[in-house]
């Protein structure tokens, strides 16, 4: 590829363990063209794996700065992994001040809230089975259901540029996990995906091969599944590669096995950024 890109990485101002300019260095070595910073965000609020309030005025100023820095080596862009929590938390640009606003942002579904309480949707496998079980009764098909009701609403509401980890609901299946959550090849699991690729279609936004877990060790595939994916170019969903890196060894893990699932699924070609256009580029 002659055009090489990840929107999708952490660094030390939310739960990554490097800095941004060691990132930035990284990329340089590993000759990308583009890279987007994307640290968890929940503006005005967060938790303790999200950038808090003031933080987000030094991580801004510090991506700016390194864009600066490093104009003649590599594009650099600010953007967050924003989480949509209703009521709570909704990416879009507008609520972010110009001191931080961002050039992008991936959307993302990390928990679902219900009557009382909410799922981690990627939280520790024995905490997420027992939140299922005080928040939903036990009924993981209705979590699941709702996991994805969440994401089509975030894609209804939210005003972004990238859907991150799409179907992040089967880290719960992981060979790491006591037990799988569910079976991915039940006729309600495909309606809800199904119901899914039409809402981010119709929202227009692009979709990321996230090989995220892959690095972690929790899966040998990337999100979306196979099945997804071929879902996702039945609709002319664009598409691109992120590795979710929280470090500079993963910032671009599996990208091969990333490239490999897209053809496979019938993909010739990816989106980037550059500036403030989307463009189109070959395998």
């Amino acid at each position: 590829m002659t055009v090489k890109t990840n929107y999708h990485m952490h660094t030390t101002f939310c739960d990554g363990k490097c800095s941004p300019e060691q990132m930035v260095q990284e990329a340089i070595s590993r000759n990308f063209t583009t890279i987007g910073f994307s640290g968890h965000s929940m503006f005005p609020f967060a938790s303790d794996w999200h950038i808090s309030y003031r933080d987000h005025f030094s991580y801004a100023k510090e991506i700016n700065r390194l864009k600066e820095a490093y104009r003649d080596k590599l594009e650099i862009l600010l953007g967050y992994e924003c989480d949509y929590v209703a009521g709570v938390s909704c990416p879009t640009k507008e609520q972010y001040p110009d001191e931080v606003k961002p050039d992008y942002l991936i959307g993302a579904v990390h928990y679902v809230p219900w009557v009382k309480g909410y799922f981690g949707v990627d939280t520790f496998f024995d905490k997420a089975r027992e939140q299922i079980k005080d928040v939903f009764k036990g009924d993981v098909k209705k979590a699941v259901q709702e996991y994805f009701a969440c994401e089509r609403e975030m894609l209804r509401d939210g005003d972004f540029q990238i859907l991150a980890h799409c179907d992040l609901i089967k880290i719960q299946n992981s060979k790491m996990a006591p037990y799988p959550l569910f079976d991915e090849n039940e006729g309600w699991y495909k309606d809800s995906i199904r119901e899914t690729v039409d809402a981010i279609a119709k929202s227009g936004v692009c979709v990321e091969i996230n090989t995220g877990a892959i690095a972690r060790g929790k899966l040998d595939v990337p999100y979306p599944s196979l099945e997804m994916l071929e879902m996702l170019h039945g609709k002319n969903v664009p598409i691109t590669l992120s590795s979710d890196a929280h470090s500079t060894e993963h910032i671009d893990y599996a990208f091969d096995q990333a490239v490999e699932l897209a053809k496979k699924a019938g993909y010739t070609e990816f989106m980037y950024f550059s500036g403030s256009r989307s463009l189109m580029q070959k395998f």
